[in-house]
């Protein structure tokens, strides 16, 4: 630091430095920022280069910062023309526009428009469509969405007088150095869109990638490669296409890496892609480490966020409020005293919709009836003994807009009766937005009685009975009305006690929270009286003054002008109703004029349509007006109305000092009001705030930056009498610093007490007390919270930058609603979106709050316009904010729930979002852009070499993984079936000695038997078949038939006639007759593939093959030779074939994957034989036995189980095909309990439909007598991971039926080994272990160590927690290892790896057309890296885990539980980890009722998400941001691209698999027909 001393530094600088020092010494600070900080505070003083100016390293950053001293950065504006223009309020949209225009010259970026189908284009009717003259008007502003107010140019408005800017001036400025932009304007068109080819060449055309300037590149969602970022352009059709032959649609396209061939939806996605390639802001330092406890790390700040540097601030007193002497000592003796005194002063005039005046409410009426309806209440409700309200009392007060008279005579009635009135909106339906929470205020209010008028009463929903009824959620209420006629005149004794105000409460004013709940905010009487003189001195009231109020005279500014202050003054007001408004938006402009009013109260939106609407007005003069209150002037963009309205109507005679913006909460009351000042030449005070410093929290003057900033007008100054401060806003009440936003406190007589009946959250908020920075009280007395945002300019003037309500911290930043809504606004101001039809609101999906924009469209827009729209507000919040929109909602207009003045209510609006039913009709989800807090993706480790991890049978310290069946050698049993080799010789022998035992039964879906079987029947069918082959079919030995025939007897026979001849049967599914077009295909592709030298089928199915459908869908010549089966000759065969080596074909099974690849694999006679054996023994088969079956036959355990086992074992099946369920859902129950069944088998298709089908059926079926409690093992048969819900359901359900929810268990087989695991423990060793506790075969792993390849146990129901069911023991002469798929070396207990097994019933191998060796050897002739390395597996291909159980088996010894977690085929690498589509499945249809099914797959390393809706079009768009969240929230993913489709667009394999691949290949080649496909930025 030798500089230090040799240069002449100011001694602050110099302590500053030696700070610094010592912060990095400590750690505090990292070197770069501590270089930063330190060239920046001695960069002044270092000598510079002659010429060159400052380095250009040193960022000028230092800003004065706002201090009381140094106000003359305030620039107290002069009235004159030349006004700087920084203070021009129309800045805003004019900023928005040049950073639409920067976005723009960057290039422009081709969004994907979202494809619709065309009925949902077609946009809500014109009926639904009010003119704006009619809706939008009046507003209650009650939260950050519903304000009306945009920086709007009133049109009209002369903008030369502004001081006009060259436009390409802002446009030339930029917005922020980094490269922002979240989208661009869309070029694609609509789904009816032109060539995607030439659109894809346009993005690419006009993809300009921006340099990162400075800033690391952000995580790339697309790839891991961070070094560069390149735009892959599409190869076209050119990809090379591959050798292996693919079927199903995958024919139709190559979905390689190349983009596929004219998709019009791949265009999009490689649009998105490559918008998302393309740099983010720089990322922000949040990331947490996935690891596997997942901590999140807290984001760290950015070392370089302007901080707070002024001085602390002080508590601001308002003036002396001064008691004048004549001043009432209550408001009740100040309506005694006008009423007495001059009876016929008028009081109040109510206009009718024509704007006529319709009545006059004079002092002495008001007090008369005040007292009468006083006298009543008190005295005729209930009996003399018992009173229905007493002194204290709390009643409702339930009066239209329209009519202040009544309330105001209701009002004073209450308070002379002492009672206390709770002013609320009226219910116009039982389910008003808000009005249940009302009710509960009202709840806890104890109020049991309503006032109200007589219209009203007559207007409110009644039952048949004439009753009013009981709204959702209030207490049961005496409606009373308060109209003269309906009440008996008080005695002449009586008269109202009126006394001094003191601290009883005198109303309760209602207030509606962030969240939708309803508070009440109690004002006591001497607050009441206190609020209203101190009114009256700043505003000057004087008796016998005019007041015109267009606010509602319920609450806040309207109660306290229009009702409250103007009885104390003996003041004469006009109320403009609502209704009047909407009618004509210029009528209280007339009022002024026609009653030469002194004082209006209005809001920022009345300013707003009377500019629009003045055009046509001619006589209009202002000059009598010297006071024209703002209420809600604190809003950051009232002033851009304010602004305009001055501009108009100066010529007009509106003098500028008159307007007077305040600021006021229900819990404070009026925070502060500018006063009329009669000196012209002390213009109001402005402020040019950066936005950036604002979402820190501090206050920046007029950065350099001119595009973001926030222009504020101040709101004048404290109350008289009061004492205010600015507190840190969360944690402990610290005062700020001069140059930091925070919210503003009160202490003062004249504010709220209390929240009714809320004790801890009234001391939050009313019994504050702040501290000075060393920890010392400021006052005795306590503050109140006003829920304002803002700080103390010079001379005392405050300053509101936003409300408590409308804050949202987003990544540590604070932006505020109201600020967003104003940029949205001044996108295209009044082109698109009403003024005030919009709502901005946050939620928090994965740890932080996440912006949502929601905007009625007008009825005349066109998609274009919407997107056009949509993307451009994104870019605007994005260049002004520096923050992204997570999702930009338009709804149809007028759809949004309205609050009662017409505004938008917020807190619905955020609920109906959440739940899925705000009904969008245009979204736009900006993920990609908004959420940087993602965990990082994985690096996979290396792993472990084999020397370091065995030890005996050890592995990291760990049991191997491996476990086995019983052994087939050990178990002797009397199996005569054994000294057979082949199944053919065990039929024949079945034939010889029990020639009659029934071996087949087959059911109709009547129930009843279609067919049967005996041994020697199906002998000599099958001898008549092999003689067919011969004669007709000239086949030798060894060659290929193909059996096409519907589930049944005809397909067994056929199966054992080709072994009779020699022949090689491979079982086919008959294509559908209804759906010929995609099913045929399938079958033509089995027979060539399979090489089938002939097919045999039924005269049925022959005749559908050569039908002109089939021929439309094949190519129907080269079919090999047919044989129609039921047509056999008569003669039996010379000899049967007996094959000379059990190691040659008994059969092939072919089956589609769910990844669509269609593999065959070969069973010798050996296996088969060993299959039948492993089978028997497992499941205890014998003749005697009788077993349901409802599979389909076609391939695996179905096929075997169905054609096999009971040849093999003898016992007798029941034969139930699967499609006679859906005519009779309950036809295999029934046969199960007719038969008395013990041992069942069926598929989670079958179960599904008996789930769907008779869940409200079982009582019926109980009386048919439906008995299961006979069944002791029911085996769902399947390839893949237990579907834990449905069995449990399932096993539910049918409790009731007897069936023993211990019965149910699952297979699981595969390609290389068609069943390894098949039946349950036996129900009798469990029962005797209790059955208290879980099952035992369900273990709960966490889901975020699953995609680490990691196994962790954790309790049911943790967070993130999985359930997994075993699946099945494994079978006898099995033996099962896990491996890491990767490296093949042997895993430990509990560990995820590959299943491999080892078994004499494995299938030999694949048979394929092109021998593609690598893999045959590679799946079923593996052997392990280290260990036993001589032992020869298969592997399975799917992931799984052994782990040892605390149960034992037959044998005594622990039994091994085998959990199958997913294929590996299937499973999605995304951001290094591994996801198996079912969870992320499972995730989104928990979101949505209208959710049926999903499935997702990935295409350029997009998560595609597919979601099938059982409900009406509209609701399409409500599942785009639900599902966006939940896989966000639960999995950490990014979702790519939504896809809304039909019921059953899902295709699902006759398992009940879902062919997630077919689906990909079906929606890249458009042939979905979506609802609506949401691209997802």
């Amino acid at each position: 630091m030798a500089d230090r001393d040799t240069l002449p530094l100011p001694l602050e600088v110099r302590d500053r430095l030696a700070e610094l020092e010592l912060e990095l010494s400590e750690g505090d600070i990292t070197q770069k920022g501590y270089e930063k900080k330190r060239s920046k505070l001695i960069g002044a003083f270092l000598p510079k280069a002659p010429g060159k100016g400052m380095d250009p390293s040193v960022p000028h950053e230092r800003r004065t910062p706002v201090t009381p001293g140094s106000s003359s950065r305030y620039h107290r504006r002069r009235s004159s023309g030349s006004r700087d223009e920084r203070y021009r309020s129309d800045v805003h949209t004019e900023a928005v526009q040049a950073a639409l225009a920067k976005q723009k010259e960057r290039g422009k970026m081709a969004v994907p428009m979202p494809s619709k189908r065309r009925s949902l284009v077609v946009q809500s009717s014109m009926d639904a469509y009010t003119p704006p003259g009619e809706e939008h008007i009046g507003h209650q502003d009650t939260s950050s969405g519903s304000e009306e107010e945009g920086s709007m140019q009133g049109e009209g408005t002369p903008t030369s007088s502004q001081g006009s800017i060259n436009m390409e001036n802002w446009i030339s400025r930029a917005i922020h150095g980094s490269t922002t932009s979240s989208t661009t304007s869309s070029s694609s068109t609509q789904s009816g869109g032109s060539g995607a080819a030439s659109r894809l060449a346009d993005v690419m055309g006009q993809t300009h990638l921006g340099k990162s300037e400075n800033h690391s590149t952000p995580p790339d969602v697309t790839g891991y490669t961070t070094d560069s970022i390149q735009v892959e352009r599409p190869q076209g059709s050119t990809t090379a296409s591959r050798a292996t032959p693919k079927y199903g649609n995958a024919e139709l396209m190559e979905t390689g890496d190349g983009v596929p061939v004219g998709g019009r939806v791949s265009a999009k996605i490689q649009q998105l892609v490559n918008t998302l390639k393309r740099p983010k802001r720089p990322p922000l330092r949040e990331f947490f480490v996935d690891d596997f406890e997942e901590l999140l790390e807290v984001q760290q700040p950015d070392p370089n966020q302007p901080k707070a540097e002024g001085a602390q601030m002080l508590a601001m007193r308002g003036e002396q409020l001064g008691v004048v002497t004549n001043w009432p000592l209550s408001l009740e003796a100040a309506l005694q005293r006008w009423g007495t005194i001059s009876p016929k002063a008028p009081c109040l005039t109510t206009m009718d919709t024509n704007g006529k005046p319709l009545y006059i409410l004079t002092y002495g009426k008001l007090w008369v009836r005040s007292m009468k309806v006083a006298y009543n209440i008190l005295h005729k409700l209930g009996s003399k003994q018992e009173p229905m309200v007493r002194p204290g009392d709390r009643v409702a007060l339930v009066f239209p807009n329209n009519d202040p008279a009544a309330f105001m005579v209701a009002f004073y009635g209450c308070l002379l009766a002492e009672l206390v009135p709770v002013p609320i909106e009226v219910p116009l339906t039982r389910k008003d937005a808000g009005s249940q929470q009302i009710g509960f205020l009202l709840g806890s209010c104890g109020v049991t009685v309503a006032l109200t008028s007589d219209a009203c009463h007559k207007g409110l929903p009644k039952s048949t009975t004439g009753e009013i009824p009981q709204f959702k959620g209030w207490p049961k209420l005496l409606w009373f009305v308060t109209e003269s006629k309906h009440l008996s005149k008080p005695p002449r004794d009586w008269f109202p006690h009126i006394k001094d105000a003191n601290n009883d409460t005198a109303y309760i004013e209602y207030k509606t929270c962030k969240d939708g709940s309803v508070l009440g905010v109690t004002v006591t009487r001497i607050a009441l009286l206190t609020h209203c003189q101190a009114l009256t001195q700043s505003c000057g009231y004087t008796e016998a003054e005019t007041i015109v109020n267009v606010l509602d005279f319920k609450k806040d500014v309207g109660l306290w002008h229009g009702i409250l202050t103007s009885v104390m003054n003996m003041m004469h007001v006009i109320s403009i109703p609502y209704s009047l408004m909407k009618v004509n938006p210029l009528s209280w402009i007339q009022k002024v004029c026609q009653y030469k009013a002194k004082v209006a109260c209005v809001k920022s939106r009345d300013m707003h349509w009377a500019l629009v609407a003045h055009k046509d007005q001619r006589d209009v003069n202002l000059s009598s007006l010297r006071m024209l209150v703002v209420a809600d002037g604190s809003n950051p963009w009232s002033i851009s109305s304010c602004d305009a309205f001055l501009n108009v109507f100066q010529s007009k005679g509106l003098k500028p000092e008159v307007i007077c913006p305040c600021a006021s909460s229900p819990e404070a009351l009026t925070v502060a009001i500018r006063r009329p000042t009669d000196d012209s030449n002390q213009p109001p005070g402005r402020g040019v705030l950066s936005m950036q410093g604002l979402s820190h929290g501090v206050i920046r003057v007029d950065s350099e930056e001119k595009l973001s900033v926030l222009t504020l007008q101040d709101v004048g100054t404290a109350m008289p009498g009061a004492l205010m401060c600015v507190v840190k806003p969360d944690g402990v009440p610290q005062l700020c610093k001069t140059d930091e936003i925070g919210e503003l406190c009160v202490c003062s007589v004249a504010t709220g007490t209390s929240y009714y009946g809320l004790s801890g959250m009234t001391k939050n908020t009313f019994e504050v007390f702040p501290v000075n920075s060393v920890g010392a009280l400021i006052s005795e007395y306590p503050f109140t919270r006003t829920g304002l945002l803002g700080f103390v300019g010079p001379g005392g003037l405050c300053f509101i930058a936003g409300k408590m309500d409308g804050l949202m911290v987003v990544g540590g930043r604070r932006h505020n609603a109201d600020d967003i809504v104003a940029t949205a606004l001044a996108v295209e101001p009044m082109k698109f979106v009403y003024r005030g039809r919009i709502a901005v609101f946050s939620i928090t999906v994965l740890h932080d709050e996440r912006i949502v924009v929601v905007a009625e469209q007008r009825p005349d827009s066109t998609e274009e316009d919407s997107f056009q729209w949509m993307s451009r507000v994104l870019q605007a919040i994005d260049g002004i904010h520096q923050v992204g929109v997570y999702c930009l909602a338009l709804v149809p207009s007028n759809t949004l729930p309205k609050t009662p003045l017409g505004g938008i209510h917020l807190s619905e609006t955020k609920q109906l979002f959440l739940e899925g039913s705000l009904h969008p009709c245009n979204v736009l989800m900006c993920p990609h852009t908004c959420v940087t807090n993602l965990p990082k993706p994985r690096q996979k480790q290396p792993e472990i070499g084999p020397a370091s991890v065995m030890v005996g049978n050890l592995v990291s310290g760990k049991r191997i993984a491996q476990a086995s069946g019983r052994d087939l050698g050990q178990m002797e049993d009397n199996d005569q079936a054994r000294k057979f080799l082949f199944l053919s010789e065990v039929l024949q022998w079945r034939a010889q000695t029990t020639p009659d035992h029934v071996l087949y039964t087959l059911l109709n879906s009547r129930g009843t038997i279609a067919s049967s079987l005996s041994c020697v029947q199906l002998h000599k069918r099958a001898e008549k078949i092999a003689t067919m082959l011969a004669e007709r079919g000239h086949l030798q030995d060894g060659d290929h038939v193909a059996l096409v025939y519907p589930p049944g007897i005809d397909l067994i026979a056929a199966f054992y006639g080709c072994l009779y001849a020699g022949c090689v049967p491979i079982t086919v599914r008959p294509p559908h007759p209804q759906n010929i077009a995609t099913t045929l295909p399938t079958v033509k592709m089995i027979v060539e593939v399979s090489r089938s030298a002939c097919m045999m089928t039924t005269a049925v199915i022959c005749k559908l093959l050569r039908s002109k459908e089939a021929s439309a869908a094949v190519d129907v010549r080269t079919w090999p030779p047919v044989l129609d089966t039921d047509d056999l000759p008569k003669k039996k065969p010379p000899l049967l074939y007996k094959p000379s080596n059990p190691d040659t074909l008994a059969y092939m099974d072919f089956s589609v994957s769910t990844t669509g690849m269609l593999a065959g694999v070969k069973m010798s006679h050996t296996a088969t034989s060993a299959f039948c054996r492993s089978i028997k023994l497992q499941c205890e088969l014998y003749p005697s036995r009788e077993v349901a079956i409802c599979l389909d036959p076609y391939c695996g355990l179905g096929f075997v189980i169905w054609c096999l086992c009971s040849v093999y074992s003898g016992h007798q099946s029941i034969l139930i095909p699967p499609s006679e369920l859906e005519v009779n859902p309950a036809l295999w129950l029934l046969a199960v309990s007719q038969y008395k069944v013990r041992d069942t088998f069926c598929s989670y298709s079958v179960m599904e439909l008996c789930t769907k089908g008779l869940g409200l059926q079982t009582e019926s079926l109980k009386s048919r007598g439906l008995d299961l409690s006979r069944v002791r093992t029911c085996v769902v048969v399947a390839e893949e991971r237990p579907r834990i819900a449905l069995t449990q359901s399932f096993s539910k359900l049918f409790k009731d039926l007897g069936l023993h929810p211990r019965a149910v268990s699952t297979s699981f087989g595969c390609r290389v080994n068609l069943a390894v695991c098949l039946q349950p423990h036996r129900l009798g060793k469990l029962a005797d272990q209790g059955t208290s506790g879980p099952d035992p075969t369900t273990v709960y792993v966490d889901m975020r160590a699953l995609r680490h390849d990691r196994v962790r146990l954790v309790e049911r129901g943790s967070p993130h927690s999985l359930p997994l069911m075993e699946s099945g023991k494994i079978l006898p002469g099995v033996r099962i290892i896990i491996a890491n798929p990767e490296t093949k070396g042997p895993l430990g207990d509990s560990h995820l790896g590959e299943i491999w097994v080892c078994s004499g019933h494995n299938a030999s191998g694949y048979f394929t057309v092109y021998g593609d060796e690598a893999l045959q050897s590679d799946h079923f002739n593996s052997r392990l890296s280290f260990g036993d390395t001589q032992t020869i597996w298969a592997r399975t291909g799917y992931l799984g885990f052994l782990r040892r159980t605390e149960l034992t088996d037959a044998s005594g010894e622990r039994h091994d539980a085998l959990y199958v977690v997913g294929a590996l085929d299937e499973a999605m690498e995304l951001r290094g980890m591994r996801y198996h589509p079912i969870d992320i499945e499972t995730s989104v249809i928990r979101t949505h009722k209208s959710i049926t099914e999903c499935a997702v797959f990935t295409w350029t390393n997009l998560l595609v998400v597919v979601v099938e809706l059982d409900g009406s079009e509209q609701e399409a768009l409500d599942l785009v941001p639900l599902v966006t969240n939940v896989v966000l929230e639960e999995h950490y993913l990014i979702v790519g691209v939504v896809v809304v489709v039909d019921i059953g667009v899902i295709p699902i394999n006759s398992r009940g698999e879902k062919q997630r691949m077919h689906l990909r290949d079906g929606f890249l080649a458009d042939q979905l027909d979506p609802i609506y496909v949401a691209y997802n930025m």
